[in-house]
């Protein structure tokens, strides 16, 4: 279900409540018990004039576990030594923690409608892609974009809303900056880039989503010695990555690799595979095609 930010508005007041010699940890676990928290998540910050004040550290919560709460509360408080509540004890709120006194059944209600939104939003979301393919000899116009219009047929084939996405030029930083641009604002649930994957000094879409996702899933395709020809890293890898919710998919440049992917990514992206086995699936297909393409130069 979905969790809701408190939006800095931690403070939990519950006024009208006396206390003589109370154990301010026994309130503090009994509170997050309620809440379904953690007992080091709750605090008891102050107490006077009969108000006292908690602080809830954990600042992401599930708005089920604290919807219509504030009998159980009050009634789990008042059991406990040295603390006094009456008909007069109330809780309140400035943010979200204030729903625990409303009506439950009103509030989950309501919940469950909000949750029915949030599922049609997210699931739209994950329907909308955006397509870049990068490299200066796309931008100049020197080589047709070939990649592009066929990624983009067989994910609009498939019900996704496509965006047609600018060349990203051969820079790390600006194809990161596009990326986070397109996931931070654009609303896509689905990034894919083509070309950039290699082993020279000009190709840069691999570490891009590496700097946006530490633990993105990188498989080789092919290993090189560096400093062998134009090859400054030791290797072809593609990138599958995760950023803010949005899966990221580097693919190589060659059409008909680009091409031959797009099976095994569209099942994985079906059956919600895990950015490292999508990877993997992604860079075995192909080896196979490169070890194929190498038989046939051999037996040629």
């Amino acid at each position: 279900m979905p969790k809701y930010d408190l939006l800095k508005k931690t403070e939990l007041r519950i006024e009208n409540i006396l206390l003589e010699n109370a154990n301010l940890s026994d309130v503090a676990a009994h509170v997050a018990h309620v809440l379904s928290l953690d007992k080091n998540e709750v605090l008891v910050v102050d107490y006077r004039n009969g108000v006292m004040t908690l602080d809830i550290l954990n600042t992401c919560l599930n708005a089920y576990n604290i919807v219509g709460k504030k009998d159980q509360l009050l009634r789990e408080l008042g059991g406990l030594p040295g603390i006094s509540v009456s008909e007069d004890t109330s809780i309140h709120s400035d943010g979200m923690l204030g729903w625990i006194a409303m009506d439950e059944e009103m509030a989950k209600q309501a919940l469950r409608k909000s949750d029915g939104m949030v599922f049609e939003i997210m699931e739209n979301i994950a329907k909308r892609a955006i397509v870049f393919s990068t490299g200066a000899e796309v931008a100049e116009g020197q080589i047709e974009d070939t990649n592009t219009p066929a990624v983009m047929r067989r994910l609009i084939s498939e019900g996704y809303l496509v965006t047609r996405g600018q060349t990203l030029k051969d820079d790390k930083i600006f194809i990161s900056a596009k990326l986070r641009e397109a996931a931070d604002h654009g609303g896509y649930g689905l990034i894919i880039t083509t070309g950039g994957v290699g082993a020279e000094d000009k190709d840069h879409t691999v570490e891009a989503v590496t700097a946006m996702d530490p633990e993105a899933a990188t498989p080789y395709i092919c290993h090189f010695e560096v400093g062998t020809g134009r090859h400054v890293k030791d290797g072809i890898k593609i990138a599958v990555g995760e950023y803010n919710g949005t899966f990221i998919i580097t693919l190589p440049g060659p059409n008909d690799e680009v091409k031959a992917s797009l099976d095994v990514l569209v099942e994985g992206l079906k059956t919600e595979q895990p950015k490292n086995i999508l990877a993997e699936k992604i860079a075995a297909n192909l080896r196979d095609i490169l070890r194929e393409k190498m038989a046939h130069r051999h037996a040629h």
